[in-house]
């Protein structure tokens, strides 16, 4: 049994399999309300799970002046390093899996495994839209790396602990930590968009430019593997940022300390899957409102717009707390 529980939580709860089910329902989710807000019909709700399923059973074709190994091995490891992150987020109850006192600084570093592999990974298929689109991946991660993690150390800072699950708890009898770091919160959602290279941060990829960049020579099950890692870091980065800013599984009103433990776990999952729903859709509005913008234009309004209100609330946070 010491065994088969840490497997069954990395494997199916809410490790791998809950990730990649509810990943492909937030990704019909996101499909649907792009769709509505343009006027479309948009996809059925088992379109997700049959793309990807088409996916697993295409060729897997290796370029032949790649190299091989790191070719293969990349994408394996940007989704090892999202699923590894869930497991120090709250995702039932107020606790995480694996909490320990610093977890923030853990779940950061696993959270930019995806871009580094998908740097690595273009880079060395050798092909020139894939170089191009690696060298934009790095430069992008300087824009949007800073400012996301400024915006995560505020409702740290506020709790008085680098734990995520400390971070859940100290909302849980007072307000939510977005009312101390609004500003904060708002620079963690755009950050988000460009770890995911969603429009207007979908430079690295750019189909109309460089045919997606660094995933142009994968095909198959390896870019199913590919796509599977950006869908599971949106719920992982929805996730931290509801636990560090929303509450985490909590919601005021709801009677956990009467439920038993299932009933309380199974509730706080469901709220926490709304929270993550909600933020799905503000990902979905940028979406559709916005266009792709330039990759020094990323840069920079990252670090001056995102950056500055990022650390002035950083700073404010920290001023009201040592009062």
């Amino acid at each position: 049994m010491q065994v088969l529980t840490p497997l069954f939580h990395v494997l199916v709860f809410p490790g791998f399999i809950f990730l990649v089910v509810f990943g492909l329902f937030a990704s019909w989710v996101d499909r649907k309300l792009i769709a509505k807000f343009q006027n479309r019909v948009g996809p059925p709700l088992l379109q997700p799970f049959a793309d990807f399923i088409k996916l697993l059973s295409k060729e897997d074709i290796v370029p032949e002046h790649s190299d091989r190994p790191m070719f293969a091995i990349t994408p394996l490891i940007a989704l090892a390093g999202v699923i590894a992150s869930i497991v120090y987020i709250p995702t039932w109850s107020a606790h995480a899996l694996h909490a320990f006192e610093v977890d923030l600084i853990v779940v950061m570093y696993l959270l930019t495994l995806p871009a580094f592999a998908l740097f690595l990974g273009g880079w060395y298929s050798t092909n020139p839209f894939a170089t191009l689109g690696s060298t934009r991946v790095l430069t992008q991660l300087i824009g949007y790396e800073v400012p996301f993690l400024l915006a995560c150390l505020a409702p740290a800072l506020a709790a008085g602990s680098w734990s995520i699950s400390d971070v859940a708890i100290a909302q849980h009898d007072g307000l939510w930590l977005i009312t101390a770091a609004p500003l904060s919160f708002i620079v963690a959602l755009i950050a988000l968009i460009g770890k995911l290279e969603r429009v207007p941060f979908d430079i690295p990829q750019a189909k109309t430019e460089i045919v997606t960049g660094p995933e142009v020579e994968y095909s198959g099950r390896r870019l199913a593997v590919w796509k599977l890692t950006f869908l599971t870091e949106a719920i992982v980065g929805g996730a931290l940022i509801s636990a560090l800013f929303l509450g985490g599984p909590h919601f005021w009103g709801i009677p956990y300390e009467s439920m038993g433990p299932w009933l309380s776990g199974f509730v706080g999952m469901i709220v926490l899957s709304l929270k993550i729903l909600a933020i799905v859709f503000f990902l979905a509005l940028a979406q559709a409102a916005l266009a792709r913008i330039r990759i020094e234009q990323m840069v920079q309004w990252c670090l001056l717009w995102l950056g500055i209100p990022a650390l002035l609330n950083l700073g404010l946070v920290v001023f009201i707390t040592h009062l």
